[in-house]
């Protein structure tokens, strides 16, 4: 996937999960932000962020935040949608024998990202994108999530009917190659996470 219509800035405030004040070429901007994780690690005062210019000339926040420099220089992409759109691109990777890729496919009360049929499984597969790093680990959420607690659980409960589950976390920085689930911010998740794995859900690590 490739962005269009790049610009760069800087990282002022986070009034609230939603908006960011950004400072373009001078002037402070009101810009979406494209991930309701905390990122409070990477959202410093000043640190030099990325944004795509909306499509919408209408639009109240012309600017979207996909994007930001840490202290190491490393830049962290924090669009919570590049990671399906990855994935998407991925499946052929994940699963050879593909022969049918259905994204946003519903089982029980949860929508999963893709519905995959091989000759041999019915595949239900859910992304996540990580943002967070902590001592050479990434951990994964980087803020409570409800919704990814019950992901995890009609996951599982695919995968105890005979579906072939898969969690794919999409690493989106340099030298990590696996993810741990974040028993501090959310022990919840890890619960349901080792109920998971021990029901059978596959765990993928998509490096990009």
């Amino acid at each position: 996937m490739k962005y269009e219509n790049v610009v760069s800035g800087k990282f002022k405030s986070r009034p609230n999960r939603f908006i960011a004040h950004i400072e373009i070429d001078g002037k402070e901007e009101i810009c979406h932000v494209m991930n309701t994780g905390r990122m409070k690690e990477l959202l410093l005062p000043d640190a030099e962020v990325f944004l795509c210019r909306a499509k919408n000339p209408e639009r109240k926040t012309k600017f979207d935040l996909i994007g930001v420099r840490r202290n190491d220089g490393e830049i962290i992409n924090i669009d919570s949608i590049a990671p399906n759109k990855v994935a998407g691109e991925y499946i052929k990777t994940l699963f050879p024998e593909a022969k049918l890729v259905k994204p946003e496919t519903f089982f029980e009360k949860s929508r999963f990202d893709f519905y995959i049929e091989d000759n041999f499984d019915k595949i239900f597969l859910e992304v996540k994108g990580v943002t967070l790093e902590e001592n050479g680990h990434v951990r994964f959420p980087d803020a409570p999530t409800e919704r990814g607690v019950k992901h995890l659980r009609e996951l599982t409960e695919a995968a105890k009917i005979g579906y072939h589950c898969s969690i794919a976390f999409v690493i989106q920085m340099p030298g990590i190659s696996m993810v741990l689930p974040n028993e501090t911010t959310h022990p919840e998740f890890k619960l349901a996470f080792d109920e998971a794995i021990a029901a059978g859900v596959n765990v993928n690590y998509m490096q990009c």
